[in-house]
């Protein structure tokens, strides 16, 4: 197999010590392999067939052998990327996108894969070269952070992931290149330059001119285009766009492979004004409804695939800002149980959820029902399903849901015990600090990023 290495010329001076270790590490997964004796003959007296080659009885083995599954792919500063690197960093992609990954598609991802594999490991080089440490503890805390997400022990992960091809090893690299990345950001890239009050004033007072226009919650996918490859990036930002909209998860892609410092986040740049936006995301914002995806925009030395998860008007009041307290009863039926035999219980059910007396009366229908209830406070209107949103839009407190669900995952009605609606006020000028300064950071980020790969020696074989 043609093997890459990449060795980045700024950071030959800890290489050595990071090559070293990589070497240990293919050292210790080798096959030692002992010679048995030095007789030319066998123990029942016939010549040994070997003896002509005058075989020494404990031969110094020179070179390494890998198992033959783990084959090397990159070689970056030492630290090895492997052919099972990239097949289980697929798989964790093919879980985020429903399972599958088209056919057609392969190709370009795995090539895609490998330089974001590249990429993550010149950003943690990079922070161990500036002292910057990311602990096991540190990777231990997301990594059972991400699996109670799932309701699972990262036990459980690690064998879920196994079950479809991928490692708990592909998970705790991501983690590690990730924080890596962001504690770097923060010690040499965020304290590089600040917002002057004058930049901070200047969105204010847009702002205020703005009252009553839309603002948009945006996720973004960012791929850096060097010159030269402006053709290949846009081509495999038309394929990540239309696996997105065969029903890929905006997040999931986002994460793996965008390239702008929010993809830790999903890509999700929170609420932005248009006029925070470069003007070719801006301009095409404007013309999306929410749940839309737009075309691959060219912008600031790349590709740009926006999405825009919902909208609200600046500095005016919206009724699905509203905060809500709320009661949920579930009603369950037995497992098998088909639709025509629960629909009875369906029906009275709904018919108690229409005259159920407010809050107090929840716990007497979840009673006379068999059912659960489950109380939560703080819940934003917005949060919840688009056909919960439209249906708890006009409801006052007191009042139910309409029965919704399922029979074989239950039914269930909400019923609002409180509801705070938010009153529209201009942010501080703290918070369009720090929303100016994350969106230079993201670009000073983007531009340091840039420099690692364009300071790498590739010696292709």
């Amino acid at each position: 197999m043609r093997i890459i290495r990449v060795i980045s010329s700024k950071m030959m001076g800890w290489a050595t010590k990071l090559a070293a270790g990589a070497a240990i590490a293919v050292a210790g997964n080798a096959l030692a392999q002992q010679a048995g004796g030095d007789e030319s003959q066998s123990p029942s007296g016939e010549i040994n067939s070997t003896a002509g080659l005058k075989l020494p009885s404990n031969p110094e083995l020179f070179g390494t052998t890998m198992p033959t599954e783990i084959k090397a792919t990159a070689i970056i500063n030492g630290d090895v990327i492997t052919q099972t690197d990239i097949d289980q960093r697929l798989a964790l992609l093919a879980i985020s996108n429903g399972g599958q990954i088209p056919a057609d598609q392969m190709q370009a991802l795995r090539g895609q894969v490998l330089r974001n594999l590249i990429d993550e490991t010149l950003q943690i080089q990079a922070a161990k070269g500036e002292d910057i440490k990311v602990s096991k503890d540190d990777i231990d805390k997301t990594v059972a952070r991400v699996a109670g997400n799932v309701k699972q022990s990262p036990e459980q992960m690690a064998t879920y992931l196994k079950s479809k091809g991928s490692s708990i090893r592909s998970i705790r690299r991501q983690i590690e290149g990730e924080i890596a990345w962001s504690r770097l950001q923060r010690a040499k890239i965020e304290n590089n330059g600040s917002v002057g009050d004058d930049e901070v004033k200047a969105v204010i007072d847009r702002m205020t001119a703005s009252k009553g226009t839309e603002e948009y919650r945006v996720g973004e996918i960012f791929l850096a285009a060097a010159p030269g490859r402006e053709s290949a990036v846009r081509d495999n930002a038309g394929k990540i766009l239309a696996a997105l909209r065969q029903g890929g998860s905006f997040v999931g892609y986002a994460r793996q492979y965008s390239e702008s410092s929010s993809s830790a986040v999903g890509g999700d740049l929170g609420w932005m004004r248009p006029e925070m936006l470069p003007e070719p995301i801006a301009a095409a914002i404007r013309q999306m409804q929410p749940g839309a995806i737009s075309n691959p925009i060219a912008n600031s030395g790349g590709y740009s695939i926006v999405a825009v998860q919902d909208t609200r008007k600046i500095l005016t009041a919206d009724p699905r800002s509203a905060v809500l307290s709320l009661k949920q009863v579930s009603i369950s039926f037995p497992k098998g149980m088909t639709r025509a035999q629960a629909e009875p219980t369906v029906q009275r059910f709904a018919q108690a959820v229409t005259s159920v007396g407010g809050c107090g009366g929840a716990d007497k229908l979840a009673t006379d029902f068999k059912g659960e209830i489950v109380s939560s406070d703080q819940v934003k209107l917005r949060d919840l399903p688009a056909a919960l949103q439209e249906m708890m839009l006009p409801m006052q407190v007191g009042q139910a849901t309409r029965p919704f669900g399922s029979i074989e995952e239950g039914v269930r009605t909400l019923v609002i015990c409180g509801r705070d609606e938010a009153s529209p006020s201009q942010p501080s000028f703290d918070q369009v600090y720090a929303q100016l300064n994350e969106e230079r950071t993201n670009l000073r980020a983007r531009r340091y990023l840039r420099d690692l790969r364009r300071d790498a020696i590739i010696d292709f074989r």
